[in-house]
């Protein structure tokens, strides 16, 4: 790989300082880009600054051409703005979507089986960022989640790489979704020159928010309380849940009442089986995913696109046993529920409040249909058909068209 004279001296610089813990991390380097395989930036390109989920004010050539995702389930994000081809820009990215929604991975690879061919990067526990890479795939901006910002700090990585003229922006749809995954669509469209369609997911996403919001500010129903079940299956670890934020504040939108609210101070935390029993709550949703790249043959419910419900509702039996349940009302009911982990941390976060709101008031919610409208959202804004299978409930409760799905 031919490099310049100034990248050369930048690059003997970086490694003699060394690398430590970071928040990208590449895993193949087997794959090289010279200069004349980099993608030239189009003619319309300009240098903007925009500003980030941190209120960092960051100079990038827009539309960006080359993009590393710091985390690979950005896709989510990026394939509602660049429907005709979500992965033309993307040239590095973590390998989490592989692994953490091994479905919708597979739904991507066949109708873009390009995708196989993108140089995938680890975690943050690797401790290793190969700069020799990053240089290689010659990005015109990382884009990275708010938690990495600690690591990048702690090893310098914001200034090391501006030294090479590689701006890094933060975004966020996972500590605070409901403040932060309109400004971040905001970011992406600017940067990938996609306002336009940014702010026609926006406008849908709120439409979808107030079809919830709307009917329960109408008619003030009593609040259910409800205790998430975080990564159910992914640990043995009892009692992972999310504070006022996240699933926690989804199921305030929706008409409930998260009981870790008051007892989490942050986005997430865990409470032990005796809070969650003192706080009897009426209805139990465990987050979960298909995990078996982590936990083969696990605890995990395998709801997703695609998923085999019967099989998920078998396995959300057994959370009934729980002993941080015993004698709660939720047990004595059944009122127990499973809900796709991804929702998240992607910005269709509405169809998770959306099928919460129905089962916490479904007379009030009894016309609203999520998987109609997750269908729809497929239909409207990503490139991939759509499979149901997110939701399930121990009465059997999966919407009519995932029970009708085949």
């Amino acid at each position: 790989m031919a490099i310049d004279r100034r990248w050369g001296i930048a690059l003997l610089t970086l490694v003699s300082v060394g690398v430590v813990a970071a928040g990208i991390f590449l895993l193949d380097p087997g794959r090289r880009a010279d200069s004349t395989a980099a993608a030239a930036l189009p003619p319309q390109a300009q240098s903007v600054t925009v500003k980030d989920l941190l209120g960092r004010e960051v100079q990038v050539r827009v539309p960006a051409q080359r993009v590393i995702l710091g985390e690979g389930r950005q896709l989510y994000l990026v394939a509602a703005l660049d429907t005709d081809n979500p992965i033309q820009r993307i040239v590095g990215w973590r390998k989490d979507l592989i692994q953490a929604d091994p479905d919708t991975y597979s739904a991507y690879a066949r109708r873009f089986p390009a995708i196989a061919d993108i140089p995938t990067f680890g975690g943050f526990e690797d401790g290793t960022f190969d700069i020799e890479q990053a240089i290689a795939q010659k990005p015109d901006v990382i884009l990275l989640n708010i938690e990495a910002q600690r690591a990048t700090d702690d090893a310098r990585y914001i200034e090391k790489l501006a030294a090479l003229g590689i701006p890094v922006v933060y975004v966020d749809f996972r500590h605070h979704p409901m403040e932060n995954t309109e400004p971040t669509m905001r970011l992406i469209g600017r940067l990938l020159g996609k306002e336009a369609r940014a702010e026609e997911f926006i406008a849908y996403r709120n439409a979808q928010i107030q079809r919830v919001s709307g009917a329960i500010a109408a008619a003030q129903p009593a609040r259910p309380k409800v205790f998430i079940e975080r990564i159910g299956g992914y640990t043995e670890d009892c009692c992972l849940s999310f504070g006022n934020e996240n699933f926690g504040k989804f199921v305030e939108v929706a008409g409930g009442t998260n009981v870790a609210r008051g007892m989490i101070p942050g986005t997430f935390g865990q409470l032990n089986p005796e809070q969650v029993i003192a706080a009897n709550p009426d209805q139990v949703v465990v987050t979960s995913a298909n995990w078996e790249a982590y936990v083969p043959s696990g605890r995990w419910i395998g709801v997703g696109p695609g998923a085999d419900l019967a099989e998920a509702r078998r396995k959300l039996e057994a959370y009934t046993r729980r002993p941080a349940y015993a004698g709660t009302r939720a047990a004595q009911d059944r009122a127990f529920h499973a809900i796709w982990h991804q929702f998240y941390n992607s910005p269709y976060e509405f169809v998770a409040i959306q099928q919460l709101a129905k089962w916490l008031h479904p007379a009030l919610f009894a016309d609203l249909d999520p998987d109609a409208t997750y269908r729809e959202l497929h239909e409207r804004f990503l490139p991939v058909p759509y499979q149901p299978g997110y939701f399930v409930s121990l009465d059997g409760g999966a919407s009519p068209a995932a029970k009708a799905a085949p």
